[in-house]
């Protein structure tokens, strides 16, 4: 009877465990997804394909502010494997990695308070949508 708890509750642990890797990935996948969304209407902005909307564009960097804030702590060394595209340099260099998120909301901040017409945000914007392209390159496997 002693046995067949132990084993149930390693067996629960190790359940837990991996629903708590999966989470933490797709809390982390959400994020990007949400960030995604933003940007694909942040760049028609851009290349003048839709018009200018300051509050979509304010909407967009409040998002980027909060998912930088907090992707840093979704990838936790136990979530390296599971349906991820995070390359092994995420946790071979954290460090950098946690910078890149930390420069992400900088920019994203400053562009908030800077943004206020169509040229402001056409000067701004590119600088904080830099930072997506410099993090995927070294940090996530290319999309095929």
């Amino acid at each position: 009877m002693k046995r067949s708890f132990i084993a149930a509750s390693i067996l629960a642990l190790g359940v837990t465990a991996a629903l708590a890797q999966t989470d933490v990935i797709a809390q982390r996948q959400k994020l990007m997804k949400d960030n995604g969304e933003h940007s694909r209407g942040i760049g028609a902005m851009l290349k003048d394909q839709a018009p200018f909307d300051l509050a979509k564009v304010q909407a967009a960097l409040q998002t980027f502010s909060r998912s930088a804030k907090g992707e840093p702590d979704l990838f936790p060394a136990n979530s390296k494997d599971g349906n991820t595209k995070a390359t092994p340099a995420v946790w071979e260099k954290k460090s950098e990695f946690d910078a890149l998120f930390a420069k992400f909301d900088q920019d994203s901040q400053t562009a908030l308070t800077t943004i206020k017409d169509e040229a402001t945000f056409k000067a701004e914007m590119p600088k904080v949508l830099q930072n997506c392209g410099t993090c995927h390159k070294t940090f996530r496997q290319p999309v095929g």
